[in-house]
């Protein structure tokens, strides 16, 4: 995910309205302070990236699609991606992430995932004039709870205008809902079982839609739940998050660590802790 880390006490979040649920996860206000100049791993996600600076700037260095071309963004929306990002990190910046679904991508910014896959592009770009001087709107309020009511009311607008889920085929989505409701671990072969395709005509038609085939987005989605087990409070071990998120053995999570990640579960944990 082409993003700063926000953990910590910087960060405030909050749920988007409930009709913006099926697009969108999870609304971050961040705000991160000057450092070392440093390069920060983009963890590869289930969701699209949203991201809108209030101040400062997201310099992505290396895209996962390494035929992707760099940038320095003051909004973007980065695609589904099955490897690491490099952002530049250091700079002080204060602004809102969003995680979109990959349904979200449909009904907010009228394309399908699949166009942005690998990539991170301007939010102008996409959305144009649709939503106005959002940036400048954003950073004229007060907190961050307003600026969540702001954003509840732009994309349900978005949301109202544009094409909701019409193009999407009902097999895809319920494919990528049989993977999240298995936490990723459904076998490929069961899965195009179920939804009365070939694993080849379901891989074809899934990453047309998403981005990523059904067998990497099970393992980004079992990852996700892995990332998530280890942002807990009280935390288990790695053993026992492996465990508990479906992998063979700690040894399976630490080689998607290294993939997805570009790092070290005990080097991400660390560069939490310092924040």
């Amino acid at each position: 995910m082409p993003a700063p880390t926000i953990e910590g006490p910087q960060l405030r979040s909050r749920p988007p309205a409930a009709a913006l649920r099926p697009y969108v996860s999870a609304y971050a206000g961040y705000r991160t302070p000057a450092g070392p100049r440093a390069v920060h791993q983009g963890v590869a996600s289930g969701h699209l990236t949203f991201i809108v600076c209030l101040d400062g700037a997201v310099e992505v260095l290396a895209n996962a699609d390494p035929s992707r071309p760099p940038g320095t963004f003051t909004a973007l929306v980065a695609g589904l991606h099955d490897g690491p990002a490099e952002i530049a990190a250091g700079e002080p910046q204060t602004g809102l992430q969003l995680q979109l679904t990959w349904r979200g991508a449909r009904a907010l910014l009228g394309l399908p995932a699949a166009e942005l896959a690998g990539d991170t592009v301007d939010l102008a770009a996409v959305l144009g004039r649709r939503v106005g001087p959002l940036r400048e709107r954003l950073a004229e309020l007060p907190d961050w709870s307003s600026r969540f009511d702001l954003l509840d009311a732009v994309l349900t607008r978005l949301a109202a205008d544009g094409p909701g889920e019409h193009g999407i085929r009902p097999e895809v989505g319920y494919a990528w809902d049989r993977l999240v409701e298995t936490g990723g671990t459904l076998r490929i072969d069961e899965l195009a079982r179920e939804v009365g395709w070939s694993r080849r005509h379901l891989a074809g038609l899934f990453r047309a839609e998403t981005g990523v085939a059904p067998k990497a987005a099970a393992r980004l989605i079992r990852f996700e739940g892995a990332l998530d087990r280890l942002r807990a409070p009280h935390r288990p071990s790695l053993a026992a998050v492996a465990a508990e998120a479906g992998y063979v053995d700690q040894a399976h999570l630490s080689r998607d660590f290294r993939d997805l990640a570009g790092t070290t579960a005990t080097e991400w944990l660390a560069e939490r802790a310092l924040r």
